[in-house]
Parts: structure tokens; sequence; C-alpha cells
């Protein structure tokens, strides 16, 4: 559908002063997550840098410029073409943020559109400001990260007003603890729908990999208190934790109130010092996410104090080097691997734009999208070739999933796996 007028006047008053679109740096290695963010999340004062190309599996990004400076210092967008898709995410450059970017340019370049993006540092002021700024450079589609579901008021009623179709990635809103908004997305005629994990399963699943290591201390680092997916995760750790000590009560296992980090490795670092302080007998953390930076920050924590191998650590967001940790005892095991999850809200978007996808008023589409896990140097070894070593679609299989239907669309994320990228790969 066209832009409204009042888009078009937007676009004419903010075309002068925006500076925060543009493709991001150059990106970190090819690694899998976030939250997962997900995780899924990213830096308020972003302090990730950008590190090598996918086939250079060297350590993670530790340095970092904040969210403006990064727009600032944009490369063009990805491809050019009719259609024009933004990105408003955490940040373009960190370990989990620089994947996503990779694998959404290749999926720019082989479907030819242009890709745009802010990294809004998921600060709220700027989340709802990034919705805006894409709008007024011209794109009719936009993929959202957001690190609240408030943040979703204001974005559904910009893309409404201005005729410009909106997905979530990494993210739903909550039905039940966000009803009116949720009910806004629903009630939309622009709001294509959410791309998410399943958040709860993830947390349980960590915190299963600790205790059947004998764990039973466990320190917990937050990034953001709001963040629904970090919400989401807290409830699947505890849950873990409980069900495991209703199991054996002659074995409990205690789980720490959580260390908020930010989505700095400076956070990650302070919170973990404060979780061994706080606690002689500590041995293991969950780091729950923010994009691999405080994770960076917790291990150097530890390793700091000497307790490497002491402290089992796991988290989502797998690091560009994953495999040589589980081999020297820094990590213990990871969920990831899900940095496509933004490429199926990108689709989501395109066929909206294309007049694929359409009568969204009255649904609240929703994809699923699952997380990899990993333990052991063996079991990380498979999905660095599959997903680091290459990106898990080719170019004809991006053109082809571009072709789907939502039901289509839907199935085809449910079922990548290291399997299924192994078998595709033959």
């Amino acid at each position: 559908m066209k832009k409204k007028i009042v888009s078009v006047l937007l676009s004419a008053v903010m075309a002068l002063s925006l500076t925060a679109c543009g493709g991001a740096a150059a990106p970190a290695p090819e690694a899998g997550d976030t939250g997962a963010a997900a995780d899924t999340g990213a830096a308020a004062a972003d302090t990730g840098a950008a590190a090598a190309d996918t086939a250079d599996t060297a350590a993670a990004d530790t340095g970092a410029a904040a969210a403006g400076d990064t727009a600032d210092a944009a490369a063009t967008p990805a491809a050019t073409g009719d259609i024009k898709i933004g990105v408003s995410i955490w940040s373009s450059t960190d370990v989990l943020g620089s994947q996503c970017k990779k694998i959404i340019d290749e999926a720019a370049k082989a479907l030819g559109v242009s890709v745009q993006y802010v990294d809004q540092g998921h600060v709220s002021e700027q989340v709802t400001a990034s919705v805006d700024q894409l709008i007024a450079a011209g794109c009719q589609g936009i993929i959202i990260c957001n690190s609240a579901d408030t943040e979703m008021t204001s974005a559904i009623k910009s893309c409404n007003d201005a005729g410009v179709y909106l997905a979530q990635f990494f993210r739903i809103i909550s039905k039940d603890n966000s009803a009116d908004i949720y009910q806004a997305a629903t009630d939309s005629e622009y709001f294509v729908g959410a791309v998410h994990e399943n958040e709860p399963e993830n947390g349980e699943k960590l915190v299963q990999i600790l205790l059947d290591k004998g764990d039973r201390n466990i320190g917990l680092i937050g990034w953001e208190q709001g963040d629904a997916t970090w919400l989401g995760r807290y409830e699947g750790y505890k849950a873990g934790v409980d069900k495991w000590n209703s199991e054996h009560p002659d074995d409990q296992a205690k789980l720490s109130e959580p260390q908020y980090a930010g989505t700095t490795a400076e956070g990650g670092t302070d919170a973990a010092t404060a979780l061994m302080a706080a606690d002689p007998n500590l041995d293991a953390l969950i780091p729950a996410g923010g994009g691999g930076e405080p994770l960076l920050g917790a291990i150097a924590a530890v390793e700091t104090a000497g307790k490497t191998g002491q402290i089992d650590i796991v988290s989502t967001d797998f690091l560009p080097d994953l495999g040589e940790r589980l081999k020297d005892g820094s990590m213990a095991g990871e969920s990831g691997g899900h940095y496509c999850d933004p490429l199926f809200a990108f689709m989501m978007v395109y066929n909206a734009i294309k007049g694929n996808y359409t009568g969204f008023a009255g649904t609240f589409n929703e994809i699923n999208f699952p997380y990899l896990y990993v333990s052991s140097p063996d079991s990380y070894a498979d999905y660095e070739k599959y997903f680091v070593d290459q990106l898990p679609y080719t170019d004809e299989e991006l053109v082809a999933m571009s072709e789907q239907d939502l039901a289509g669309l839907t199935e085809t994320a449910a079922k990548l796996s290291i399997e299924d990228a192994a078998a595709r790969s033959k």
C-alpha cells in the first residue's frame, strides 16, 4: 500500500538530519548466537568491536563504539533495488549482531533488496526513534529487535500511520503482560508478525547442563530487567532448578538473584565479580545473554579470579571461539546458532511489501525458531562446519525461501538444525 501523506512529510523533514541509518561495519565471525538473545540483546553503550570475517574464527570482539558512533561509521547498504527494508537492531557489530547482519545482507543480495541499519543499543528512546528514522529513510518495511514491549506501542503506531510493514525478531509481545500492545499489533494492517525462540525451554536446558555436571550453587547475570527475552529465560532457569529440587530433596541446588550487567563486557565482569564475592561456594555462572559481551566479561572475571574450570559457565549467544573454550573449560555449554531468526522476519516483511502476504489485521502471526545446544568440543565441530565456515543457506535456497507462503516459511524455520544444514549441503 502507498504510504500516507504524513510519511512523505516526515521523510522530508527528517532526511536532512538522519545520521543513525546505514549499513554497519564488517560483520564478526559467523558463529551463531542470544537470545539467546537473542537473545537475543545488545549494549546500551555497546563495547563490542567487529570481529574478523566468517572464515576467520578468531576470538570475539572486545572493544566497540556506542550505537550512534556505529551508525556514523556505517557502510553502504548491502544491495540496491525497488524494495528497501530497515533493520532496527541493538548492534550490528557485536558477536550476535554481526552474524545477523551477515545473513540478512546475503538475503538482500540474493533478492536485490536495499537494507538500512540503525544500531539503537537497546536504549528505549533510541529504539522508538529508530523506527521513525527508518521510515524517514524511505523503508517500506522494518524488522526490529526491541528491548521492551512498551516500545512497540510507538513502533506500531508509526508504521500504521506511514503504511510501513513491521515485524519483530528475537522478540514477541507478551499476550498476558502487555495485553493492550498485543491487541494493537493484532489489529494492525501493517504488523506482519514476530519471530522468536522458546526462552523458558532454553533456560531449563541450560540449567540442566550445569546440574548434570554436578553444579549446585549457580550465579545468574541478566541484562535488562524489563526485556521480554530475559524474562522468558529467567522463568526457565528457575523452573529447571525448582524441578531438580523437587526430585532431589537431599541434593538441593540454588539459583542466585540476578545481577544486571546491561549489554557490555564491563557489566559482565562486574556482575560476575559481585556474585563470586557474595558466594565463596559458587560453582556455576549463567550470563543470560545480551549479545555476547556480558558473557566475555564474565569469563574474564572468572579467569582473573583463577577459577577457570572450577566455575562452570553456560550462556546463550555462541562465541566465535566456543570450540576452544569448551576444550579449555572456560565454557561448559551454550545455546545459540539462532542468528537466522531475523532472516525469517526479513522474509515476512519482504513478502508483505511484495503483496504476497496480506490480511494481517485480526491475526498475530508468529514463527518459533529453534536453538542449537552444544556442551562439548565434538558437538561444536559440526556446528562450526555448517554455520561458521559457511552460511546454512545458499543464495538459491534464500530465493526459494522468499517464495514460500507463511506456513511454508514457518516450517522451514522450525526444522533448521545442524543435521538439516548438513543434509542440504550434500
